[in-house]
């Protein structure tokens, strides 16, 4: 695989939600269908942190570590060997201008800068308790999400929900031209927590619509908070148009 991007993906805080899969299909790249588990379609409000990241192989000052917001949907592309299970972005929120707008030249991701700040708790090896916010402003308040967990964390069972949402090793984006690209990402399984208490505030409308800030303003179906990794992202590989 031919590497774009290195670094780590750290202190996950992701809210699942349930939704009708009519309004996640305008949002599916061509060559791609929905994805489900146990005939549901997710969409996913994840919170993370960027840390010691490289764009080929180089640090850039002061861009080696951010915060990321992203609201995510699944998908999967079935090839001649395998099933890619992988995730499509409807909306990237970064703190830096630069970011996005790389970002969106490289792979026409849907990225936007935002003042962001995170806050942690927790996490330790003797700590059983921990909590992980993540929010962003984009008008005159601040917007984000909370998750609360306890307890003793571990690798997500195999086909669960909490697989489900975090194991995927592929990513898809709609192109101008309606074509898409595919890019793969390399990491280890995560430990996952999942949470005690999950909530999201703020005006959310201003990131992701009307639409989906009724349905992230509802109780997630799910939430969890994952450790993260190290990662690397592959270069945008383009489908084509047929």
């Amino acid at each position: 695989m031919r590497t774009f991007l290195t670094g780590e993906w750290r202190d996950l805080a992701m809210l699942n939600y349930a939704v009708d899969p009519a309004m996640l299909q305008p949002f599916v790249p061509r060559g791609t269908e929905l994805d489900t588990f146990d005939g549901r379609a997710f969409v996913s409000l994840v919170g993370f942190r960027f840390v010691n990241t490289r764009v080929l192989g180089v640090p850039v000052p002061g861009h080696r570590t951010f915060e990321e917001v992203n609201l995510r949907i699944y998908v999967r592309r079935e090839t001649h060997h395998e099933v890619r299970r992988a995730v499509t972005f409807i909306r990237e929120l970064v703190p830096r201008p630069m970011i996005a707008t790389v970002a969106r030249l490289t792979y026409n991701e849907p990225y936007r800068s935002a003042p962001m700040r995170h806050v942690l708790t927790g996490g330790g090896a003797d700590v059983s308790s921990r909590s992980a916010e993540y929010a962003w402003r984009l008008g005159p308040d601040w917007a984000g999400l909370h998750v609360d967990a306890d307890g003793a964390g571990g690798e997500p069972a195999e086909r669960s929900e909490a697989e489900f949402i975090t194991e995927h090793y592929w990513g898809y984006t709609r192109q101008r031209d309606g074509s898409t690209v595919e890019y793969r990402v390399e990491h280890p399984r995560w430990r996952v927590w999942s949470a005690t208490a999950s909530r999201v505030f703020g005006d959310l409308a201003p990131a992701y619509g009307d639409d989906f800030a009724r349905v992230l303003a509802q109780p997630a179906t799910s939430a969890f908070i994952a450790d993260g990794s190290a990662v690397s992202v592959g270069w945008p590989n383009r489908l084509g148009t047929d």
